[in-house]
């Protein structure tokens, strides 16, 4: 069974249509999307819209719930003023901008989401088992994060929310975060997501996929949101 994990599209429609034609390319039976389908990105309404047509099963996120439910700040770890000066004018102008429709459609989305694939028992969520803007970072330490796959009784715990793919083994569970397709933070611009093939083992495959970058760089800028949007995406890094 072959499975492919998106995550964290952040309203990017370029990059989700690249990665919607590279997942059918490589013959996924099933997507399915650890949430953050809007902020950050111009084309909010769109992406929900086409999550929406193509059926795919969806968690919630920290910025779907901000976004669903008028809140005042999205749950983001923010480095400094300036950063969160930037995340909030991004958070009301999604706001402002999303349809009620598919506002509606964010607030019911689920926490989680179980499923059995495979020869595996596998729990998707945004953040944690514990939390929706808990952040799992490949370098937390090894305890910890044993720990809270442990106590998400999953063989796999798939997440995202950190917008940086890795894979992670502890005593026989795994841990896979699935990156982000439409705001990617390792320093790598492309889109990424993650195809995992549940047979009698798990292998998982980190794929990265070019899109026109340049082309939604300037479309943030063109519908108004903040100029370091534009520049983080175009290093592929965390916006400043």
């Amino acid at each position: 069974m072959k499975i492919a994990f998106i995550s964290d599209l952040h309203a990017n429609l370029y990059a989700l249509e690249a990665v919607l034609a590279d997942i059918h390319a490589r013959g996924a039976e099933e997507i399915l999307c650890a949430g953050d389908l809007v902020g950050y990105g111009p084309h909010p309404n769109e992406v929900v819209e086409r999550i929406r047509t193509l059926g795919i099963t969806t968690v919630q996120g920290n910025y779907d719930d901000a976004v669903a439910n008028a809140r005042l700040v999205c749950g983001c770890d923010y480095p400094d003023e300036r950063s969160m000066a930037v995340g909030m004018a991004s958070l009301a102008w999604t706001r402002e901008r999303l349809n009620k429709d598919n506002q509606a459609y964010l607030r019911q989305l689920p926490f989680s989401y179980r499923l059995p694939a495979g020869n595996f028992d596998v729990l998707l969520v945004h953040g944690s088992p514990r939390r929706l803007n808990e952040y799992l970072y490949e370098d937390v330490p090894a305890e910890q994060l044993r720990e809270i796959v442990r106590q998400a009784d999953a063989g796999v715990l798939v997440c995202g929310h950190t917008h940086r793919p890795y894979h992670r083994f502890f005593d026989g569970r795994h841990l896979v975060n699935a990156g982000s397709v439409g705001q990617p933070r390792d320093g790598d611009p492309r889109a990424s997501y993650v195809l995992a093939e549940f047979n009698v083992r798990l292998r998982v495959e980190v794929i990265r996929v070019p899109y026109d970058v340049e082309a939604t760089a300037r479309e943030l800028v063109r519908v108004g949101l903040p100029q370091a949007l534009a520049d983080g995406l175009r290093r592929g890094q965390s916006y400043k």
